[in-house]
């Protein structure tokens, strides 16, 4: 086998350090992009936060867009704005006042063998009940439906006995008030020799089922709605007419057949209806306003409003996303040149580090300025006038008109969000497919599930609006959608059909 060399010339693409940290910028949120700047201040002694004073001369970025012109400014200087330094100096204030209470109390002199929980017993050391776990942890634990009918529980005169078969009851309650289990698997959990019969459990179910919320604990719908029921106080016939109809026609309820009904009850129309507002206002799943619910809070990034003066749009990046830094210039200064010593390698290092990090951000901002003054250039008429004369767009129209790809223009608008004065809404919201109208031009999706809910709103209850019915509407209008299409987009709104719409009285 014969060794040679051999020289070849080709291309290929390489991603420098610099630019992975840019696109891991770019496609961050604004919780994580705050994490990342402060682990980037933890760990660079290069960077710091510019004070209060000196970010007085910074200014914001923003663009200014006119309504009938659609023409724009340039962009201005980035900032990254951290303007928190009073509220610092108070929290330090108080925390100098508060070390100054307890140092007080502790002696000058102590023993080589005390320790430091022995001397001084605080909120962040041991002594307290359910040592480990912070302050901000208890108190902002959420009460389960569990907790909610076990503290009730404790407060019931039960025995020892039916206190443990309402426990098991307890366990096996869903989220939703439901209980999942039936009373043979109940029984089939308990201890053989307690010798627990089904009359037993059946009499504690009928307790724990009046706790609140009142019905937790049901084995069916129309079982639940009967405990709720049985519960009301009042001379009122109505109240008989809906116990009726849960008993024994709740299944005609459900499909909303009140012909069917009007025969099998023998009542009359007002009578129907009146029941009907009467079982309207029970609570299907009493234990979904137990359980605790998750909340998700949005920042904005980018901020629109409207200059009434010159009726033009201002599009600005919000100040309070991430803090303004810069480069540390008493630490910048020791970098000494042609010292090779490894001081000044790692002051050098850092330092490099420093300026792609801040040349990242400016970049992650420059991007998502020129990405938002685009979208909100096209979708004025979203602006001025609501969802309905909203425009078709899509990632490739942004791509050409800032001449960037779109897989960077998928990245700036992931999980990044814009306040207007019609509420916050993701930059992805104002992408959308188009649907062709019979002019030759396009409507957008967005629009059209606009122009649905507005119609199904005003819709006769009694004779609700079909999928074929709307499309049949939406074609007087121009626009081509298919009975299908309609359906998906019901859907999508959570609209039920219209025989679940329909109504004995009209709204």
């Amino acid at each position: 086998m014969k060794i040679s060399l051999q020289l070849k010339l080709g291309q290929s693409l390489s991603m420098t350090p610099q630019l992975q940290q840019a696109i891991k910028l770019l496609q961050l949120s604004t919780l994580d992009l705050q994490q990342e700047i402060s682990q980037a201040l933890e760990s660079n002694p290069m960077l710091e936060l510019i004070e209060h004073d000196d970010a007085e001369g910074y200014a914001n970025e923003s663009e200014i867009i006119k309504g009938d012109q659609g023409s724009s400014s340039e962009p201005g200087e980035s900032d990254y704005q951290a303007e928190h330094q009073s509220k610092s100096d108070a929290e330090a204030q108080d925390t100098n006042q508060t070390e100054g209470d307890w140092g007080e109390n502790i002696p000058i002199e102590l023993s080589t063998d005390s320790q430091w929980e022995d001397t001084y017993q605080g909120s962040g050391s041991g002594g307290f009940e359910g040592e480990g776990e912070s302050i901000e942890a208890r108190s902002s634990a959420e009460e389960t439906l569990q907790d909610h009918l076990l503290w009730q529980l404790n407060l019931s005169h039960l025995s020892d006995r039916d206190k443990a078969i309402a426990e098991a009851i307890i366990d096996s309650i869903a989220p939703n008030g439901r209980l999942s289990s039936d009373i043979e698997d109940l029984l089939q959990g308990f201890d053989p020799e307690d010798e627990i019969e089904e009359d037993e459990v059946i009499a504690v179910l009928h307790r724990i089922q009046h706790f609140d919320p009142v019905g937790v604990g049901y084995r069916s719908l129309s079982e639940c709605l009967l405990i709720q029921l049985n519960l009301l106080d009042r001379a009122d016939p109505a109240l008989a007419w809906a116990k009726l109809i849960i008993r024994d026609y709740i299944d005609l309820l459900g499909v909303r057949d009140y012909a069917q009904l009007m025969r099998r009850t023998r009542l009359k129309e007002a009578e129907l209806s009146a029941a009907i507002r009467l079982i309207e206002g029970l609570n299907p799943q009493p234990g979904a306003d137990i359980a605790p619910s998750t909340t998700t809070y949005v920042v904005p990034d980018v901020i629109v409003s409207k200059d009434l003066a010159t009726q033009s749009w201002r599009v600005e990046l919000n100040p309070d996303v991430a803090p303004k830094l810069r480069i540390n210039a008493d630490y910048a200064a020791l970098v000494q040149r042609g010292n090779s010593s490894a001081d000044n390698t790692y002051l050098k290092d850092n330092l490099q580090e420093a300026r792609w990090f801040l040349k990242s951000l400016q970049s992650r901002n420059d991007t998502l300025m020129k990405v938002a003054t685009r979208i909100v250039e096209h979708q004025i008429g979203f602006l001025e006038h609501g969802e309905e004369a909203m425009k078709p767009l899509v990632l490739h129209d942004i791509a050409d008109a800032v001449e960037m790809h779109e897989s960077t223009i998928s990245r700036v608008t992931t999980q990044k969000y814009m306040h207007t004065p019609r509420g916050i809404f993701e930059l992805k919201y104002f992408f959308s497919s188009h649907v062709s109208t019979a002019g030759g031009g396009e409507c957008s999706s967005t629009a059209i599930r606009a122009i649905i809910r507005k119609l199904v709103a005003a819709e006769n209850t009694r004779k609700p609006l079909s999928d074929s019915k709307i499309a049949d509407l939406l074609q007087e209008q121009g626009i081509n959608v298919a009975r299908r299409t309609i359906a998906k987009y019901r859907e999508g709104l959570n609209i039920p059909p219209s025989n679940e719409r329909k109504r004995l009285t009209a709204d």
